[in-house]
């Protein structure tokens, strides 16, 4: 060690307590240097201060809590064990594990900053800390790495049965990166377990940020140490058959995660460089979303009955509309999923294909290369189609081949970004479709949004007054009755995150009935049909939400943030 030049760490702590001179403490930091001991241990060595003070000075300035590690049993083994060498160069023993979390035994704070993050970037855990007095924490070291010679790696065991898979020849994978992989199964594992929707690998500055987007929440999991990022960057890339030498330009890749015989798991994935490194995201396709059948997305039975007969029709065209993140593919899928009979000729064009659905032709679109969704539609129309699936109508052109096709005897289904489904109709009028048209393809329009279900086991009564449950938009008639009013448990459970479990639709179906047709064909405004609609008894966003809230199934909070009124 070198000789130390000024007072840092633990040592300054102390001296500024004054619990030492400040030139005991250099005398001590020599000594230790010399003996390549840790500050602590030599402080404690030449009995100069007694470790219980040590640890309640330090447990004082960072605010942790204190251990007797002599209240331990005799043959207390921890749960999970990290490295000897480690255990033994940095003076840190894990105590147990509790969920995802670790808590480990250290006496010196100050020294132990990297090594914590090394822990918990190999195990993919939470760590916390708990202060314990240095003589005591030696002995247990001492007696745990002569009889334990466990190794982090023994932490992943869980992963080792995932398979990724992709459609080239698997890379080789040096000895080195034997960690990475482990801990990017773990990370995909997870994610899948949690039932994220989105894995964020973040670069920055001064820091490594990985996060899970779970019921449309995006939540922090772990920062690991940030000089893994290349690695860890270019291990997604080897799988995603993406160039790992291309770090100036976005890519776009898929990989395959196996996970049982019967159950795969795809990852859209995307790269993004940025000025610290390249940030990832991967979109989690799992093909059972779209079994789900109607019954699980949380249409009522009215609306249900309504989009039924809409894409039970030969001909016509069924928009599904909302922001990004809004179960629309979702929706799409479970209809292609109803009308996917032997007898019937299904092609869809999306941007990409997300989900493989046997028994239906998917094209992925490719604009650079000429193949966009207005030139895909123009080729099925030659491939004797009954229903046409279009990923999303961004322009005239393919608006026009969509209302089209579905004049032409022809099934259209297809989404677009609008906030409601009357403003839809008056998209596509200010798009250039001609009013006629719109009027006499259109079937049905479903305007959606997903918000978060509480979950039923640890959600709690609540009460709102009156007032306020009417400048939400209840009625008085609908707030007649015993109906119990709920709120999410802000501490969870061991069954859900933070009060929620799942997302549950919120939907306003809306034929497109002769009198609305009227209102097109008059150049109408989107409130003239919200208008039309509501006297039909079409329940609007609002509406269906707190139809929700009524049910228990969601908050009113959750409501009051989706539907944006």
């Amino acid at each position: 060690m070198n000789t130390p030049t000024k007072l840092v760490g633990l040592a300054r702590i102390l001296v500024q307590n004054q619990l030492i001179t400040e030139s005991q403490a250099i005398e001590t930091s020599i000594q230790a240097a010399g003996l390549n001991v840790a500050f602590i241990s030599q402080l404690v060595q030449s009995k100069r201060l007694k470790p219980i003070i040590i640890a309640e000075t330090a447990a004082h300035a960072f605010g942790f809590p204190i251990l007797d590690l002599n209240a331990l049993p005799t043959d207390f083994i921890p749960s999970r064990n990290i490295d000897a060498e480690l255990m033994l160069g940095q003076r840190i023993m894990p105590l147990m594990a509790r969920g995802n979390t670790l808590f480990v035994a250290l006496s010196d704070p100050t020294e132990a900053t990297k090594s914590l993050d090394e822990i918990k970037f190999q195990l993919g855990m939470s760590i916390s800390v708990v202060l314990v007095e240095d003589d005591k924490l030696g002995k247990w070291i001492d007696k745990l790495t002569n009889g334990n010679e466990a190794s982090m790696q023994s932490l992943l065991d869980d992963a080792d049965g995932i398979n990724e898979t992709s459609s080239s020849e698997q890379k080789s994978i040096d000895v080195d990166d034997a960690p990475i992989v482990k801990y990017l199964q773990k990370i995909l594992l997870d994610a899948i377990n949690l039932g994220a929707s989105d894995i964020h690998f973040e670069p920055y500055e001064k820091f490594y940020r990985i996060r899970y987007r779970i019921d449309g929440v995006l939540r922090e999991i772990g920062q690991p140490p940030l000089t893994i990022k290349e690695k860890l960057a270019s291990r997604i890339k080897v799988i995603s058959n993406l160039d790992i030498s291309e770090k100036r330009i976005p890519q776009d890749g898929r990989m395959k995660l196996t996970l049982s015989n019967r159950r795969h798991i795809d990852f859209r994935v995307s790269t993004l460089p940025m000025m610290n490194g390249e940030k990832i995201v991967m979109r989690i396709l799992d093909p059972s979303n779209a079994q789900l059948g109607i019954e699980a997305l949380g249409y009522e039975p009215e609306q249900k009955e309504a989009l039924l007969n809409a894409v039970s029709r030969p001909y016509g065209l069924v928009l599904v509309t909302g922001p990004t993140g809004s179960g629309k593919t979702v929706s799409l899928y479970t209809c292609l999923n109803i009308l996917n009979k032997p007898d019937i000729n299904i092609s869809t064009a999306e941007d990409p294909a997300e989900i493989p659905l046997p028994g239906i032709n998917q094209v992925n679109v490719n604009d650079k290369q000429g193949l966009t969704f207005a030139s895909a539609l123009r080729a099925f129309l030659r491939q004797d189609p009954d229903v046409i699936m279009i990923g999303e109508i961004r322009d005239l052109e393919t608006a026009d081949m969509a209302i089209k096709a579905a004049s032409t005897g022809h099934m259209v289904l297809s989404t677009l970004h609008t906030n409601d489904a009357p403003s839809t109709l008056t998209r596509l009028m200010n798009m250039g479709v001609a009013p006629f048209n719109i009027a006499s393809a259109v079937s049905i329009i479903t305007a959606q949004r997903l918000a978060r279900r509480l979950c039923p086991h640890c959600r709690k009564p609540t009460k709102v007054p009156t007032e306020a449950l009417i400048s939400m938009g209840f009625t008085a008639s609908e707030l007649e009755g015993d109906w119990p009013l709920y709120a999410a448990n802000e501490d969870g459970c061991d069954q859900c995150t933070a009060g929620y479990k799942g997302r549950v639709g919120i939907y306003q179906v809306m034929p497109v009935t002769e009198a609305i047709s009227r209102i097109i064909m008059k150049n109408g405004t989107a409130h003239d049909i919200a208008d039309q609609a509501k006297i039909e008894g079409v329940k609007d966003l609002r509406q269906s939400g707190l139809l929700k809230v009524k049910q228990g199934l969601t908050t009113l909070a959750e409501i009051e943030a989706v539907t944006n009124i």
